[in-house]
Order: structure tokens, then sequence, then C-alpha cells
């Protein structure tokens, strides 16, 4: 499953400033994501895992500066579409069994892309708790 999200930042220099937007890419290198020009352009692209994205909003919210919020809502907009991601395969599989307590290993694997193993595995620590 492929976690990778990307966040397009039009302007992103002129939004918040030059010192601003190097500070930004430092900490987003901190959490393995990658704050980038695209091509040589003044568009600016975030990469990274989803979870890390979500851990580098978090401190950008922590840090308490205006001058970050457009780069924060900007990743907030682009994590709303990318919820699934955010949670832990073997979470997803156990909210899906409690859910559908009928649903097939088959459907599981087709709606979270996992193996055969992880679905087994989940099906047999949901039925472990009933």
């Amino acid at each position: 499953m492929n976690n990778t999200i990307q966040v397009p930042l039009a302007a992103l220099i002129h939004r918040i400033g030059s010192d601003n937007t190097k500070q930004a890419k430092v900490i987003a290198a901190q959490y393995d994501c990658e704050l980038k020009r695209v091509r040589r352009s003044r568009n600016w692209l975030l990469l990274g895992e989803a979870m890390d994205v979500q851990s580098f909003c978090r401190v950008l919210k922590s840090q308490h500066s205006a001058a970050f919020a457009h780069l924060i809502g900007k990743i907030d907009a682009a994590l709303l579409c990318h919820g699934d991601k955010l949670e832990p395969l073997t979470a997803k599989l156990a909210r899906l069994i409690a859910a559908t307590p009928s649903i097939t290993l088959g459907e599981l694997m087709q709606i979270t892309q996992c193996s055969l193993t992880e679905a087994r595995l989940a099906r047999f620590n949901a039925d472990a708790w009933d």
C-alpha cells in the first residue's frame, strides 16, 4: 500500500516568505518529508508518507506562528483527502472486521491492499477477542 502523498503548494515563497520556507524545509526534513520547488517555477511540493506529513503539520501548528497558517491549511486539506492512509493497516483491518463481521478475506484484501496472511491474522485476532 503506497502511503506517499503529494501536497501542491502554489507560490509558497510569496505567501509565507523566504525565511519561513527555509525553516519549513528544515523541519520537513526532520520528519522524512521533502519540501521542494517544482522545477524552476514558483510552485512548491511537499512529499512524504502520510503519517510523516501529519507529524510535520503538528510541529508547524505547535510553532504558533501566523506565518505558517497558509502551509498548515494546505496540508490539512490534503490530509483530509488521504484519511485512509493515516490509519495503520492493523487498525484498519480491525475496524473493518468489527464493522462488518461477515466480511470475507478477499474483500479485506481488496479494500486494504493487504496480503492474505495479514487478513487472516486480523480475522484471527478479531475472533480471539470475541
